[in-house]
């Protein structure tokens, strides 16, 4: 599977100076060490489980499974018997017994420059304790799932481990996702209290996040299942004279005039219930395959699904991935730009570096405020050495030259990252000569919510690069590629990319939908995880991800459901039927174009466009808002009535060139739809 030699033409190497001390220094030692772990996962996974505190050690099995579903239910399980707690390895272990109470766990950098703060191990252990005996207080026992709804805040990753310090399972809503949305993940995963904040700003704009929370909860009401509680934040709006001390400054860009919604009935202040707890908290002891959260991904039915981590293979894999895939040393100053409320946020903003004793940078903002320089501004500030951020972005600064790029020196990076989305050769390039000025490697990083860390990718100073490959495996991660038949592709070939065995993060299953969760990832092609992915293999032997396979689409590295953008826009009273396909877009590498069917009477107009495209965006959120737009008064459809959105996928992209159209049932709609093409869709 693993070539003996890579090319030694046309790929990058890393310098000298990282494979120095770098953990794994050379491509012979990955293919020795991906060896042992694919044939002795047990002997693999168990060093490397050493380096954490276990309760009780594990007994039987170390890995149990089954991936065939005509063999039975689909299972995961990983160190049965082992207990452990997770906030735990994080933060007591790193205060007490490796020294690093005053070491800064986060630099916080909020919207605003100027706006910040740090915080170190040992704080960052204090107000975990309090919060966790907070919710302790409000009845939050090991096993109640309590939702999230933040900004990029310090309490944020508070919250989050506060759960995980009582054995509570936090599910997270990004906070850019709609009152619709958050309502239905509430409802989902049947939590029982809401931790919110008032607001925040993105950029110039600003959200009132409560708002969208008491929308969201009255909803939850109206469907007769209340929230109990509600927790808040007070982040942009003025904080009570009696816990002004509580070592949360407001921000530089405070709003005191906030209008924030208040039901005494249901909300509580977290300002007021943390000022008189305790700082410290006994954790939790766990079981492995303890659930430790939910995190909704969207599906192709349009519901989203809530993807189930546990507790031991989870911890373990997103320490190992930090560890490795960065090259994690202990001066490191680490910077991931995603959002906690995505995967990305979860497994390497807090688990994993957390988990290292590592310094990050958390960031509030955006790349573009108050200008296009902003991001390397921060690099330099904080002296980052490893930086993680998306395609989108790459692509988003790349359209503004180098200028901004190089008002800023950079000289403290070592490692480049990339997550959400292949990355276009093009912005790899820039990135590379750029902003690494052809010194840092790029760890092109292929992984899923549901694989719960990466699971294709280069090792810095190991693997040589090629620009938009995410290369090789990680360790026990097993792929192959199969065609339409399920038989397995070797040499170079292309298809569906599939994984042949578990590794200790890959989820369990789908919250309170075993079924589903056996039919999207085992159902197709028995005896394999299936990713939804097509990829392409090349005669070195490097893997190249080629995009979505089922109906999802990726929009600026987020994963949307066709079917459920689909979904909204027939509620609306003039739709009558609705197609959605992704067009190629330059930085946000796909988008939107909407076809939509109206009732007879109705007509279409720039008001109907404009309600439909608020319609998407109230049930969904902001990143589900529909680029194009356009009339179609027929959809092509099969002589059986299923929509081809391939011939769609075409006419939103002018391409004449249909290909085979023999099962077309009426071909006068084609015509028809070429002329009413978006105007600014060219």
């Amino acid at each position: 599977m693993i070539p003996d030699k890579v090319p030694e033409q046309d790929v990058i190497l890393g310098s000298g100076d990282l494979k120095k001390d770098a953990h794994i220094p050379t491509f012979e030692k990955y293919k020795e060490l991906y060896v042992n772990s694919v044939e002795n996962p047990e002997e693999f996974w168990g060093t490397l489980a050493k380096d954490f505190f276990w309760k009780t050690k594990h007994t039987g099995q170390f890995f149990n499974y089954n991936f065939d579903v005509t063999k039975g239910e689909i299972f995961i399980k990983f160190m049965e018997g082992a207990s452990t707690n997770i906030c735990y390895n994080l933060l007591d272990r790193n205060v007490y017994e490796k020294n690093l109470a005053d070491k800064i766990a986060f630099f916080w950098e909020g919207n605003e420059p100027g706006d910040d703060l740090t915080v170190t191990y040992k704080e960052l252990l204090q107000r975990v304790c309090q919060f966790a005996n907070v919710l302790k207080s409000q009845g939050v026992q090991k096993g109640d799932r309590v939702s999230i709804y933040m900004p990029m805040v310090v309490e944020l990753v508070v919250a989050m481990l506060a759960c995980v310090r009582i054995g509570a399972v936090h599910s997270i809503v990004f906070a850019g996702f709609s009152a619709e949305s958050l309502c239905e993940r509430i409802l989902d995963s049947q939590c029982s209290l809401l931790i919110t904040a008032d607001g925040f700003y993105r950029g110039d704009k600003l959200i009132n996040l409560k708002l969208l929370a008491d929308e969201a909860l009255q909803k939850c009401i109206d469907k007769g299942v209340p929230v109990k509680k509600c927790i808040m934040l007070k982040h942009l709006s003025k904080v009570p004279e009696e816990t002004a001390g509580c070592n949360s400054p407001p921000p530089k860009r405070s709003c005191p005039d906030l209008q924030v919604p208040w039901n005494p009935d249901v909300d509580l202040c977290w300002h007021t219930l943390i000022s008189g707890a305790s700082d410290e908290c006994e954790p939790e002891w766990c079981d492995s395959e303890d659930p430790l959260f939910i995190l909704y991904t969207s599906g192709s039915t349009g519901k989203p699904k809530g993807v189930l981590h546990t507790v031991s293979g989870y911890m373990l894999y997103a320490a190992t991935t930090f560890k490795l895939v960065f090259d994690y040393q202990p001066d490191d100053v680490y910077w991931c730009t995603a959002d906690i409320g995505w995967i990305t946020g979860h497994s390497y903003i807090t688990y994993g570096p957390l988990a290292n004793g590592a310094t990050s940078v958390l960031f509030e903002g955006l790349p573009t405020y108050p200008d296009v320089s902003r991001m390397w501004e921060i690099v330099d500030k904080y002296s980052v050495t490893k930086f993680y951020t998306a395609p989108t972005a790459i692509r988003l600064l790349m359209k503004f030259g180098s200028d901004p790029v190089q008002k800023y020196n950079r000289k403290s990076l070592k490692v480049l990252g990339t997550v959400g989305e292949p990355i276009n050769p093009e912005a790899w390039q820039w990135y590379y000569n750029v902003v690494g000025e052809k010194r840092c490697p790029i760890v092109d990083t292929f992984w899923q919510t549901e694989t719960g860390g990466h699971v294709l990718t280069p090792l810095p100073a190991a693997t040589p690069l090629k620009p938009g490959s995410a290369t090789f495996p990680f360790f026990g991660v097993v792929p192959a590629i199969l065609n339409e038949s399920g038989e397995e592709l070797t040499g170079p070939s292309e298809g569906y990319l599939v994984f042949k065995q578990p590794w200790p993060g890959v989820m369990r299953t789908v919250y309170g939908n075993h079924q589903r969760f056996e039919t999207t990832y085992f159902k197709k092609f028995p005896g394999y995880y299936v990713t939804g992915d097509g990829c392409r293999r090349d005669e070195d032997g490097y893997y190249w991800i080629t995009g979505r396979i089922d109906d999802m689409l990726n929009v600026s590295g987020h994963l949307l459901s066709t079917a459920e953008v689909e979904s909204a826009l027939v509620e609306h009273k003039a739709v009558a039927e609705a197609a959605v396909v992704g067009r190629p877009h330059p930085v946000k590498g796909e988008s939107l174009y909407c076809f939509v069917t109206l009732n007879d009477g109705m007509t279409f107009n720039q008001k109907l466009e404009s309600e439909l495209k608020k319609k998407v965006r109230d049930k969904i959120g902001a990143i589900a808002t529909p680029d194009f737009i356009q009339n179609a008064p027929g959809l092509p459809k099969t002589r059986s009535g299923k929509i081809m959105r391939r011939l769609l996928r075409k006419i939103a992209c002018n391409e004449k060139d249909l290909g085979d159209v023999s099962t077309l049932a009426d071909s006068s709609v084609i015509d028809q739809l070429y002329q009413n093409r978006c105007c600014s869709a060219v």
